[in-house]
């Protein structure tokens, strides 16, 4: 999947009118994946996604902090995005939506055995078929 289609997908999903929104929830929400995950994964995940993208998985080596829940994690992503966590946690269903879609079926499996079961419902889209524009 291409960068403009991954955009276009979270916007369309996340009912958002601005482009430049679905944009920041999508680097928001990838930066915090990456603080929730492990370095290998999160380099491993990167290199499914379209350079722009994953360049928000890359970079300096930090230790994932696995005790964070699925409320901090939408403050985390919040912060990160300037937005109130009703409109994040929106945002960030349609980022992991997307993410299901782009991804390997296995390497999304390995993503979603990181996080614990209070972000069930953050997983529970179905893979997109077709996502209007």
């Amino acid at each position: 999947m291409q960068y403009d289609e991954f955009i276009t997908h979270v916007q369309s999903l996340a009912q958002s009118n601005s482009r430049e929104d679905a944009e920041r929830a999508t680097c928001a929400t990838l930066e915090t994946i990456k603080e929730r995950i492990s370095s290998a994964e999160s380099q491993a995940l990167a290199a499914q996604l379209p350079q722009e993208l994953a360049a928000y998985l890359q970079g300096t080596e930090t230790k994932p902090d696995q005790d964070f829940d699925l409320q901090a994690f939408i403050v985390r992503v919040s912060q990160k995005e300037n937005t109130e966590p009703i409109t994040t946690a929106i945002h960030v269903r349609a980022v992991f939506a997307v993410l299901q879609n782009a991804i390997k079926p296995e390497e999304f499996a390995k993503l979603h055995a990181h996080f614990s079961r209070d972000y069930e419902e953050m997983f529970g889209t179905s893979p997109i078929n077709e996502v209007p524009a």
